[in-house]
């Protein structure tokens, strides 16, 4: 088998900002130019999806970097036959990056006759050829035992931190962190230990899917600036009801930090329209132009941590190095302050 010199990087269509991005990233560490391998992935007039790869694969360590966002189904067909490709073309390793996993949510059986979908895809990825999966932010940590390879779960949590430390400079001791609901409270406890806040939970009680009933606020919140902490921002509707149900309760004001912006239907206009100060979303799913316009909605990049984990990755170190700030920190020096 040749010698895997370089990791190679190729991009479906749903997340390319991203993979340029990563791309870029890996140039400046590499001390090389380093670009997406020359593709193409297309469709067909039916719209079926049709991949060719113009560039020599064999024996490489290739990396797929696509999020499998709206539309999920497209976006998660596109990284299958990307997969099929690259195998048949006798690639030495895949591994999938996978920014934001799509069909999470659907995790266990709440319920009679309803399918396990994010096992499905786990079977999908694995049968389709993939070696190894790296993702942020698993919607529910149990899904890295779905697979059958190796998954490298990164977290936002700690490229929260940073930004919590630069934007809230000297004002550390009036934060709150807040977990929207009873099942985030490890993500938020994550990140509230990091800034060195307490912890509140808004506890919400729902009648069906998508639609919150009632919200309780467990925690004294009166006079704090309130970080709601979650994973991901569908329509918004209950983190915007959990932002008013914490100024009701006192707050002073009310941001959140979501690592992945879905953002579907009415959200933005809900966020803007909220009492919210501002929303943080990183760039798992490439922003609407809506989203980057909307005036109280910011994005944080992904960029500089997926690509050392995929270079921690290729070179055989640690991937959970980039859980520690002091690694993290000068990955992440053109954006927050050593001070």
């Amino acid at each position: 088998m040749p010698v895997m010199t370089e990791p190679k990087l190729i991009a479906g269509n749903a997340n390319k900002p991203l993979a340029a991005g990563i791309a870029r990233r890996m140039s400046m560490h590499r001390g090389m130019n380093v670009s997406l391998c020359n593709a193409r992935v297309e469709r067909f007039n039916d719209q079926e999806i049709f991949v060719e790869v113009f560039e020599n694969v064999r024996g490489e360590d290739m990396y797929i970097i696509q999020s499998t966002s709206n539309p999920a189904n497209d976006n998660l067909m596109e990284l299958l036959i990307m997969t099929d490709a690259l195998r048949r073309s006798s690639a030495a390793r895949i591994t999938a990056v996978i920014p934001y996993f799509g069909y999470a949510r659907q995790d266990r059986r709440a319920k009679a006759r309803t399918p396990i979908s994010a096992k499905l895809v786990a079977n999908l990825l694995t049968e389709a050829g993939v070696d190894r999966v790296l993702t942020m932010d698993l919607h529910a940590a149990q899904i890295q035992g779905f697979f059958d390879i190796p998954v490298d779960n990164l977290y936002a949590a700690p490229i929260f931190a940073l930004d919590v430390q630069h934007h809230f400079k000297g004002r550390m001791d009036d934060l709150m962190v807040v977990s929207p609901d009873v099942g985030g409270v490890a993500r938020a406890r994550e990140l509230a230990q990091r800034i060195g806040a307490p912890l509140s939970i808004v506890d919400k009680r729902r009648e069906k899917a998508g639609e919150v009933a009632e919200m309780t606020v467990i925690g004294d919140v009166k006079g704090k600036a309130c970080i709601i902490v979650d994973d991901m921002c569908d329509t918004a509707g209950t983190l915007c009801k959990a932002a008013q149900v914490l100024t009701d309760e006192g707050a002073t004001e009310v941001h959140a930090y979501i690592t992945h912006g879905v953002m579907s239907g009415p959200a933005v206009e809900r966020v803007s329209k909220s009492v919210m100060k501002s929303l943080v979303i990183t760039d798992s799913i490439q922003p609407t132009e809506a989203v980057k316009s909307a005036p109280n909605i910011r994005i944080v990049p992904t960029a500089p941590m997926f690509t050392q984990a995929i270079l921690n990755i290729w070179n055989g170190t640690s991937v959970s190095s980039l859980f520690e700030t002091d690694t993290l920190l000068p990955i992440y020096e053109g954006l927050y302050s050593t001070d």
